[in-house]
């Protein structure tokens, strides 16, 4: 018993913590329409303002620290760090926008990443200019990049414009650094990476899982998410972001 707790302490004194313990799981969540699910659409890519709010509840009451892309910096700082994303800037989503002010105070503050294709701003079911100024300047919404016309990304011919171009009226928007992009279709290649990192920080997929560091090439560009569905029960939910 001796000796095993004395090599114990030996691999501390040796090892780097991240060779002792397990590395801190990240959950990053992706939703799409925060809305009743009304027979438009893909029934799982809907979840209820009702079941988000009791999705957000959960994460104030279990201790969850909600960061953005800009506050990266922060997850090994904070006990129990996860990013909420939502894809494609449906109008829809709103009423997540509304449930983090409902649920804001000195203690919690919920916050979120909205990525935004440019070339949908303003249709009949899209976020507009104004919005998209607005809840930026809310502080609880992080307004980022998904394309310029939701192409695969692997295979369009404008790869370079549909980074660049959707960054640069992103930022004339909202007046703020935009670092971060949702690959279309969460596809991507060595090619994509490499022209993503032009331009951004931070590149999301949709293959899914936790963020886990491993200090890999391109980590930043390959982060994963896990989708948050019409079906996801709260227990599902609990499952999905535990991290221990």
């Amino acid at each position: 018993m001796y000796k095993l707790l004395f090599f114990f302490l030996v691999l501390l004194l040796i090892l780097p913590p991240t060779e002792v313990f397990a590395q801190k799981k990240v959950p990053i969540l992706v939703y799409h329409s925060i809305a009743k699910f009304e027979g438009h659409g893909q029934k799982e890519l809907y979840v209820t303002p009702e079941n988000f709010e009791k999705q957000m509840v959960y994460l104030r009451d279990h201790g969850y620290t909600l960061l953005t892309f800009e506050q990266w910096h922060e997850v090994d700082r904070v006990k129990k760090p996860i990013f909420l994303t939502f894809d494609d800037g449906y109008k829809n989503n709103l009423n997540a926008f509304k449930v983090f002010q409902k649920l804001h105070t000195k203690q919690f503050k919920p916050t979120g990443t909205f990525f935004i294709i440019t070339d949908f701003i303003s249709r009949t079911n899209r976020l507009s200019a104004d919005d998209l100024k607005a809840i930026s300047n809310s502080g609880l919404i992080s307004i980022q990049s998904h394309s310029v016309t939701h192409p695969d990304l692997t295979i369009t011919e404008n790869l370079d414009a549909e980074l660049k171009d959707s960054k640069r009226v992103l930022e004339k928007i909202v007046g703020k650094p935009i670092i971060a992009i949702s690959y279309p279709f969460g596809n991507f290649n060595q090619r994509v990476v490499n022209e993503t990192k032009k331009y951004y920080l931070f590149g999301l997929t949709t293959t899914p899982g936790p963020y886990i560091k491993q200090g890999i090439e391109n980590e930043h560009y390959l982060l994963p998410r896990t989708y948050i569905k019409y079906s996801t029960t709260l227990e599902d939910f609990a499952k999905i972001v535990k991290i221990d």
